[in-house]
């Protein structure tokens, strides 16, 4: 490993002739002997401080500092690194996120004379903003004096510009202030004039034309500027005011587009616009100070501390999937919210409802069971097995979504955002106590979902394989295959992990389900359905008004259910593919086919212990597949409605009270309260 120079060493070397990587890798080299190895803050402002009284005891190393100065800024473009560093140059979620992975994977070079390129090479520690935020004012002052320079020393670059203006006492580092502030605010323009954002700004925010107007307020602003950038003016004050009105009417111009968002779907790609054209607000704000401010110099310090954060942030892809799908998952939870009231049973005829939807699930999923068996004997290749049972589970799936049944284990990742959303209601009076309630009417209600579909699918299962041996001499399954189920299926084999899986695979169909919803509605596609000159010559208006209204309404169950029967059946395939040897365990399948073992093996099967290990398996599939999705569509909910402070030793010690005194009002409703009559004397 190669020793770091000292200071005396990194100024001899110092040469504003030497070849452009060779000045760029000095100046490396010379950060990082500032930032030393201690990751210490005033250690690095004490190096600073050494710098600057080396170089005034040095008045040739001062003056080859100045020449290497004046070199750089003639031949890097600082321009893009004020005004474009941190941005994307891209407007699609897609394109950002690999341009991200590229800047995080391959590595750069100093031979450039792109400067946001070379800060990224320089300054590329997020403790470089620490130690710049620390230099004290007197310190930067003296910065500031020992890079001093005037635009007459210079004959090109971004100098070159100035004279056309005005006079040229503008030092270089002004005229890249007020060149990055034109193309900034020239970017906030284009966005504001993007289709996608302005066909869903409210009017009221259009009539003020703010982005028609910013660029002449800019222009307005440099000029008042330029006539004496010393001395600030009443006209400059005036500008300047005028041009952060015209941003703030941007900024509430583009926010309007969030009220739309917010009643008729989420786009990733329209909120990353959004974003970036408020950061872009916040940079012009910056400029100005850099530039007009009684204190330019501190705020150029906090300038490029931020563009260090900002370089670190532009590599990091969970940052821009965070930052960028929070609002998305609000709305999957939200619309996730309003589908789980619907399975949270609160009164005994909702109950009683629930166990007959369930009972009439568990009798489709004894015909899923056999056809799942049809198509392990007809010895499929590991895709195509696939791929037909995932068709099979998602056709039943759907058959009981038209039926208006249930099945149990999907509700879990539906009901967790209704849960959720209660919680932020947690500071009213008597809230703990009513969130208990919720508890209890979603355990009881899951419990009679679970209930409903298995005392059905395993009467059916047996009633199937009983009608199987009396019209075609054999039993769904036969012995051989039975006792393989029963060794699938048994506790002490992977069952656990299984069904864990499964219940990941749950709560992704549900997060399927949100966005696809959500995109629906975002493309307006029922509005298309119902009126589309096409579609209503092909179906009739009457028929077209129908189908768009199924789907406005059915649109999240069908693709929750699709997606789920075909993940349940691909992912075993896909994963064999790989070697993991990964298989699904869904309790009412899993019922189904220990039912079909149970008809193949007769009663003696009642006295062996594997099936017993089978039975206990089924209790822990059912607590993994309800458990696990709902705790991750739980975790979802809460960051999507920024639930945070919740006191939950209050509610651990609400719930052990209510299990203490009223166990029974998890599994069973309690009775509605009697009526008094009134009884009338004639």
């Amino acid at each position: 490993m190669t020793a770091r120079p000292d200071l005396a060493e990194l100024l001899d070397a110092l040469d504003a002739e030497a070849d452009l990587a060779q000045r760029h890798l000095w100046l490396i080299q010379l950060l990082g002997w500032v930032r030393g190895r201690h990751d210490s803050v005033p250690h690095a402002v004490a190096r600073v401080n050494l710098l600057l009284d080396t170089l005034q005891q040095r008045p040739e190393a001062r003056a080859r500092l100045q020449a290497w100065w004046l070199k750089l800024l003639g031949t890097v473009d600082a321009t893009s690194l004020l005004a474009d560093y941190g941005f994307s140059s891209r407007s699609a979620f897609t394109s950002e996120l690999t341009e991200r992975l590229r800047l995080k994977w391959l590595p750069g070079t100093p031979e450039t004379t792109d400067a946001a390129s070379l800060f990224s090479l320089v300054l590329c520690q997020s403790f470089d903003a620490r130690w710049l935020n620390a230099l004290e004012d007197a310190t930067l002052t003296r910065l500031a004096e020992l890079l001093q320079a005037d635009c007459a020393q210079m004959t090109d670059g971004i100098c070159a510009w100035v004279p056309q203006i005005g006079p040229s006492r503008v030092t270089p580092w002004q005229a890249t202030l007020l060149e990055a502030l034109t193309f900034c605010t020239g970017q906030i323009r284009a966005t504001g004039f993007s289709p996608e954002l302005r066909l869903r700004m409210s009017t009221p925010a259009l009539e003020t034309a703010p982005f028609h107007a910013l660029d002449s307020d800019v222009i307005a602003l440099q000029a008042a500027f330029l006539i004496d950038p010393e001395h600030p003016s009443a006209a400059r004050q005036a500008a300047l005011q005028q041009v952060l009105n015209r941003l703030e009417a941007c900024r509430q111009a583009a926010a309007s587009v969030y009220t739309h968002l917010d009643s008729n779907g989420i786009s990733v790609n329209l909120v990353f616009q959004l974003r970036q054209l408020r950061s872009r607000v916040l940079r012009v704000r910056t400029l100005l100070d850099c530039l007009m401010s009684e204190h330019p110099h501190r705020h150029t310090a906090q300038l490029f501390a931020h563009l260090v954060l900002v370089g670190q942030e532009r590599r990091s892809v969970r940052a821009l999937i965070a930052a960028n799908s929070s609002m998305l998952a609000a709305k999957v939870a939200e619309r996730s919210s309003e589908t789980g009231e619907h399975y949270i049973t609160r009164t005994r005829a909702e109950y009683m409802q629930m166990l007959r939807d369930a009972a009439g699930g568990g009798a489709v999923m004894s015909v899923t069971t056999l056809m799942k068996f049809v198509i392990l004997s007809m010895s499929l290749s590991a895709f195509w097995g696939g791929f037909y049972a995932g068709l099979n589970y998602a056709l039943s799936f759907v058959l009981i979504q038209l039926m208006h049944w249930t099945v149990a284990t999907k509700q879990p990742a539906m009901t967790a955002p209704a849960m959720a959303a209660k919680l932020k209601e947690l500071g009213a009076p008597g809230a703990v106590e009513s969130f208990v309630d919720e508890v209890a009417h979603l355990v009881r209600s899951q419990v009679a979902a679970i209930f409903g579909n298995l005392a059905l699918v395993a009467p059916a299962v047996l009633l199937i394989s009983t009608g199987l041996w009396l019209a075609f001499g054999t039993p769904m399954i036969d012995a051989t295959v039975a006792k393989h189920v029963l060794n699938d299926l048994t506790l002490l084999g992977p069952t656990t992990l299984f069904a864990a899986l499964t219940g990941v695979l749950l709560f992704a169909s549900s997060i399927i389900a949100g966005w696809t919803e959500n995109w629906f509605v975002l493309h307006r596609l029922d509005s298309a359905i119902r009126y589309n000159p096409k579609i209503t010559a092909a179906l009739g208006r009457v028929r077209a008004e129908r189908w768009a209204t199924f789907m406005r309404h059915n649109i999240s169950g069908l693709a929750a259910n699709v997606s789920l029967g075909l993940m349940l059946g691909l992912v075993p395939a896909f994963a064999s593919f790989f070697g993991l040897g990964l298989e699904v365990r869904h309790v009412t399948l899993s019922t189904g086919q220990i039912a079909a073992a149970a008809a193949s093996l007769g009663p003696d099967i009642f006295h062996s212990s594997p099936f017993w290990w089978c039975v206990a398996g089924i209790a822990i599939t059912g607590a993994l597949n309800v458990g696990v999705s709902f705790y991750f569509a739980f975790l979802l909910a809460l960051r999507a409605h920024n639930v945070s402070g919740v006191d939950r030793r209050r509610i651990y010690q609400a719930i052990r009270h209510r299990i203490r005194t009223r166990l029974g009002s998890f599994f069973w409703p309690a009775s509605p309260p009697k009526q008094s009559k009134d009884v009338t004397h004639g």
